[in-house]
Formats: C-alpha cells, structure tokens, sequence
C-alpha cells in the first residue's frame, strides 16, 4: 500500500524524531515523548507503528539505509582510502545506538536480520564498493572481504562503547583499526 504524501511525512517525521530522542534519552522512552517530539498524536505514531517495538524496528531499518546512502555518496569522492575511513569512523560511532536497538528487538523476539534484511544487503553492496574502491587505490589491503569489515565494526563500536565518554581513548581504538587495514608497507 502507497501512503499518501502526508502520510509519508509523519512517517518521516516520527522516525526522525523517534531516532533523535532514543539517542537522547535511552531507549525506554516512551511512545507519547516521541509524539510530541514529532509533533504528531499518539494516534498517528500507532498508525505507523502499532508496538514501540515496531517503531524502534522502523527507527533500526532507517538508519542501516541512510549508512548505505552515506556509504554510497562516500563512495563516489576522490579520495577513496579517506572515504573509507570517513565511512567507517561513521559507522564505529553511531554503533552504541544500533547496537541498544538491536538488542532490545531481540530481546522482543525480532528477529534483526530478517527484519532488516534488505537495508542489510543495501550497506553491504554500498560497503563494498567503498572497499573496492579504496584497495584500487592502494589504501587498503587487499586480502580484506567486506565481512571482514563488517566484523571488525562490530568490534570497534563495542570498544568505543566501552571506551565511554573518553574521546581521546575514541580516537585511539579508531586509529589502530584503520592503520591495521592499510598494506603492510604503508604505516
């Protein structure tokens, strides 16, 4: 079913909301926050989203397409051992609130990869075209799959989670991933 343009707005702008407070706030916030922050009923955040699991599920799925569309637009710079880089501390970054979200859908019994499977593939393809990209170039090493990298984010996004508010310690744990991807002659 097509939803009509006003419709596709307040879907928009629950997500946005939605995402924005759950970074805020934690993820227990309730349905009625995320309301008023988008400025919508709690009636039309139901109609989009019957369950608040729903709507997190929504809120997960939208940021793994808009990593695929940065990945994308990255992909397409001059510079692609940078764009990489850029693509990956992006990702490391923003992991603490996937990471939150994941775990609490699972914990809901949703299944995350079913549910975001397509958005899944989407920063897949996208990611690895960065990676191609980037070992063309000669800025990566070649022996490096896109699976790899998606199991070293995994790991860098607990680390910086674990690293805390520390930004010097942040940085530390993003820089050794990166020189640990580049050939061996170039550190």
């Amino acid at each position: 079913m097509t939803l009509r343009a006003d419709a596709r707005r307040n879907r928009a702008r629950i997500l946005e909301a939605a995402e924005h407070v759950l970074v805020e706030r934690g993820t227990t916030v309730s349905t009625e926050e995320i309301a008023r922050a988008a400025g919508v009923g709690i009636g039309t955040v139901f109609r989009h989203f019957p369950t608040k699991e729903e709507l997190l599920q929504g809120v997960f799925v939208a940021r793994l397409h808009r990593l695929a569309e940065d990945a994308n637009r990255l992909a397409g710079g001059p510079d692609p051992g940078a764009a990489l880089a850029s693509f990956l501390r992006q990702a490391a970054e923003q992991g603490e609130v996937k990471n939150a979200l994941a775990g609490l859908l699972t914990s809901a019994g949703v299944d995350v990869r079913t549910a975001a499977a397509e958005a899944h593939a989407e920063v897949t393809a996208a990611l690895g075209a960065l990676l191609r990209g980037a070992q063309a170039s000669g800025a990566v090493r070649e022996d490096l799959r896109v699976a790899d990298l998606i199991g070293l984010l995994a790991g860098t996004s607990k680390a910086i989670e674990y690293a805390g508010q520390d930004a010097a310690a942040r940085e530390r744990i993003l820089a050794v991933i990166l020189d640990g991807l580049r050939p061996g002659g170039a550190r």
